[in-house]
């Protein structure tokens, strides 16, 4: 009957969504497509609404289905806040901790709260995920992740910031490096005839500065182009030419002297942001919170 809700087959419309097809959704979960198939079918016709659309390549939502896809990581996500909630008053220690992060932040993590928060915290497990900007976004706001690190988000009313830092990006060289030594900070057009290394489009340090040559009416021209931040800093380490970093992203490399960094006059630049993100509305774990509090507290990149 319309109005009726059946949550029990919400399942089978998250898996055919989140797999593409109802047969990787039914090998999913151990069943025949066929089962698949009906249960979805019997919910469209609970709410008198269509839940799918089908194409040649499989299935995708319809803007019904994406509102019961939402409800449901919802209703997963309180369950498990429930449940860490309980383990807390029986005075357990025990849970789960989900971050997304771009690849810039990983030293700064491990360096900081990780091995504090993992020495005080033994029983609960935590699971990093390196990814792009659109991709840690999408994760946090999907609930698939409790939490986020990523340089510059854009306005979106899915997720909120939690904790943020300036943090300058700098041109990064190798000792001896032409401009060391001389009066700063420089244009950004002083560094567009050296050799560069710069990352994918897909990280958030690479959006910023696409909008630095939108707004300055430059280009970059990158010798190499990586999704790796270690490949950038050997890059530089080798005396290959320049790179753009916050100083957080080489930390190490900075404090050894292998590094230096030089202060760029481009206001984009001068004022891009780490942010500490999580979804709108989310009442985080009491585990999640534990990490969330070591992070913002421990975090160079959140100073």
């Amino acid at each position: 009957m319309y109005g009726n809700l059946n949550e029990a087959r919400l399942v089978y419309l998250f898996e055919s969504i989140q797999r593409g097809t109802m047969r990787a959704a039914a090998d999913a979960l151990n069943i025949a497509p066929s089962a698949v198939s009906r249960q979805i079918a019997l919910l469209e016709e609970e709410l008198a609404i269509p839940l799918i659309e089908r194409h040649t390549r499989g299935i995708k939502a319809t803007e019904a289905g994406q509102v019961l896809l939402r409800y449901f990581r919802e209703q997963n996500s309180h369950r498990d806040d429930v449940l860490s909630v309980l383990q807390e008053m029986r005075g357990l220690r025990k849970g789960s901790v989900h971050i997304v992060l771009g690849e810039g932040f990983v030293a700064d993590l491990m360096a900081g709260p990780m091995a504090k928060f993992c020495r005080e915290y033994k029983d609960i497990s935590v699971v990093l995920d390196v990814a792009g900007s659109n991709e840690i976004i999408r994760k946090v706001s999907e609930d698939e992740s409790d939490m986020g690190l990523i340089m510059n988000p854009p306005p979106d009313a899915r997720i909120v910031s939690r904790k943020m830092s300036r943090q300058p990006i700098y041109a990064v060289v190798a000792p001896g490096f032409a401009l060391l030594g001389k009066p700063g900070p420089f244009d950004i057009r002083e560094f567009l005839d050296y050799p560069m290394a710069l990352n994918y489009a897909t990280f958030g340090l690479r959006q910023i500065l696409q909008l630095v040559e939108h707004t300055e009416k430059i280009r970059f021209k990158p010798q190499i182009t990586t999704n790796s931040f270690h490949i950038l800093r050997q890059f530089v380490r080798h005396k290959m030419g320049v790179t753009f970093l916050p100083s957080f992203v080489a930390a190490e490399e900075l404090a050894s002297g292998e590094l230096c960094i030089i202060p760029v006059r481009q206001a984009i630049m001068e004022n891009a942001e780490a942010h500490l993100i999580a979804r709108t509305g989310r009442r985080l774990s009491a585990a999640a919170n534990k990490m969330m509090q070591h992070m913002t507290l421990h975090l160079a990149s959140m100073r």
